[in-house]
């Protein structure tokens, strides 16, 4: 497709990765190779992608490039329909606490409108919003580190600024890897129902199959380097998510369905 401007046409796709490769050698091994990847425009209602893949397969590397803390070797970056820019200012949620512990929760949230010059008046009451959508009222005041809070706690701090810093597009590397099962499936709740409500685009890279299907519209997969894409699996579950669905047949065959093609994928070396 040609890309332009969006004031010229509607964009077809939010994020466009174009024959991207890497390589740490000048080109005598690659760990990605020849990866296309694309995440189309849903009006109406975002599209949540989880990124599946062995490790070392250059999941978390995909998401630097999006949200542009790295530059691959080769290929080209589209965001909503224009090659990616320095100035493309894209949140990104990681799996270790990234707030700044000597910041207020209320601080943290509102960093990136602090930046963009917004009033501190503004900032706090547009913060105090998201702090209370994703369920830190009361704590706003609370510096944002452990043990102050807890880590579901400061993963809600996490997320809370990246919708407030561009809830368009969500990046997020593993980031209920650390807590334990009863705060990850409160968190994995707790994100299906923001995705509902601002339609955001989220990029999820995970290890956990069940929690992939359990967030996502669509799965792609990754295999071993040399990397790049060999499988997108619709998961055609209703968009409304909540944890009755995991009793479902449904959700118990793309689980299996998933599983079976990761094993598939991590045959093909």
């Amino acid at each position: 497709m040609e890309y332009q401007a969006k004031d010229e046409v509607a964009y077809d796709n939010v994020i466009e990765l174009k024959g991207i490769s890497q390589s740490y050698d000048g080109g005598q091994s690659w760990i990605i190779k020849d990866a296309n990847f694309i995440v189309e425009d849903k009006p109406g209602q975002g599209q949540f992608i989880a990124v599946l893949g062995m490790s070392g397969s250059g999941k978390s590397t995909i998401l630097r490039y999006i949200a542009g803390l790295q530059e691959p070797t080769q290929g080209e970056i589209f965001l909503k329909g224009k090659l990616r820019t320095p100035e493309d200012r894209i949140s990104m949620v990681f799996q270790q606490y990234s707030s700044l512990p000597w910041m207020t929760v209320l601080e943290n949230v509102g960093l990136a409108l602090q930046y963009a010059g917004v009033s501190k008046k503004e900032r706090d009451a547009r913060a105090m919003e998201i702090i209370k959508e994703v369920g830190l009222e009361g704590h706003e005041k609370k510096y944002a580190m452990y043990p102050t809070l807890s880590g579901g706690q400061l993963q809600r701090v996490a997320i809370a600024r990246s919708l407030l810093g561009n809830s368009e597009i969500l990046l997020m590397d593993e980031p209920f890897g650390a807590l334990d099962i009863k705060t990850r499936l409160q968190m994995q709740d707790l994100l299906a129902g923001l995705w509902e409500k601002f339609q955001s685009t989220i990029i999820f890279v995970t290890h956990d199959i069940s929690e992939a299907v359990y967030l996502a519209d669509e799965i792609m997969i990754l295999k071993s380097p040399p990397s790049r894409f060999v499988e997108r699996i619709k998961i055609d579950l209703p968009l409304s998510r909540s944890r009755n669905i995991k009793r479902e047949p449904r959700y118990t065959e793309l689980v299996h369905h998933v599983e079976d093609t990761m094993i598939k994928v991590a045959e093909m070396g």
